[in-house]
């Protein structure tokens, strides 16, 4: 898709069964931020997202069955990568983020070269968005635990509006988390000593298809989660920098 001289940075639109709105999100990725390349990753679609997406102009990357959402954007960072993307925005393909935000995390990322990773906030600041309240505890719980954790302040861990940079990307494009891989990849980050900051912005209520986590699936979402949070604190690794000892030693042979 991508050739010498073309653009650095690359929208990436995870889609299972968005045909009421991925051809609309895509347009107006293309219309407010047109310096990105769109992907959209049509993640074993039963219906026709795949070409709604193709008609707005979007790549399209076909998966024969659907993987789930880690799987989608974990292909959304390989292509990235593969093809020498240097930025790598994440846009939900049900309508939820406003393409005009982009800006904000873009903006925020020039201003902090150290930043690898910025996240488009919800409840940041007072934005005006109302989730189930279901969802709100699991929300606050995993904020609560991961700033703990990371030693950082993290309001949104369940947010999938972000900005990756080439170092967030060749990790991703490695190692993801599956099925609901938010809250992990932010332990992902700390743990490969990446930097990332969250900023306020707006979002909308879905604007069609169905949700992966239903009211009936919150509380197993939640305990879900908090048990892959815990888990990944026991077989996390430290990444090793220059100058660091080795984590493992090769003894002696005979």
């Amino acid at each position: 898709m991508r050739s010498h001289g073309d653009s650095s940075y690359l929208a990436v639109v995870p889609a299972y069964n968005e045909s009421a709105t991925v051809e609309r999100v895509v347009r107006s990725i293309r219309e407010h931020n047109p310096d990105f390349d769109v992907v959209v990753i049509d993640d074993g679609s039963t219906d026709d997202s795949g070409k709604r997406a193709e008609a707005a102009g979007a790549h399209v990357l076909r998966h024969p069955f659907n993987l789930g959402i880690g799987g989608a954007v974990q292909s959304g960072f390989v292509f990235a990568y593969d093809n020498g993307y240097d930025y790598m925005v994440q846009v939900d393909g049900d309508g939820q983020h406003d393409a005009r935000e982009i800006d904000k995390l873009a903006a925020a990322m020039r201003s902090d070269p150290r930043l690898d990773m910025v996240c488009g906030s919800r409840f940041a600041e007072d934005v005006k968005y109302r989730a189930p309240i279901s969802r709100r505890t699991g929300i606050h719980i995993f904020a609560f635990l991961l700033s703990y954790i990371v030693g950082q302040r993290v309001t949104d861990p369940t947010s999938g509006f972000r900005l990756y940079n080439r170092s967030a990307i060749s990790v991703f494009a490695r190692d993801y988390p599956h099925d609901y891989p938010e809250v992990e990849a932010v332990l992902m980050v700390h743990r490969h000593r990446l930097r990332m900051c969250e900023i306020p912005v707006r979002m909308f209520q879905r604007g069609g298809g169905v949700s992966s986590i239903s009211s009936g699936k919150s509380i197993y979402y939640m305990v879900k989660v908090l048990l892959a949070i815990f888990v990944g604190l026991v077989r996390a690794r430290p990444a090793v920098e220059p100058g660091d000892a080795a984590p493992v030693t090769a003894s002696p042979g005979i």
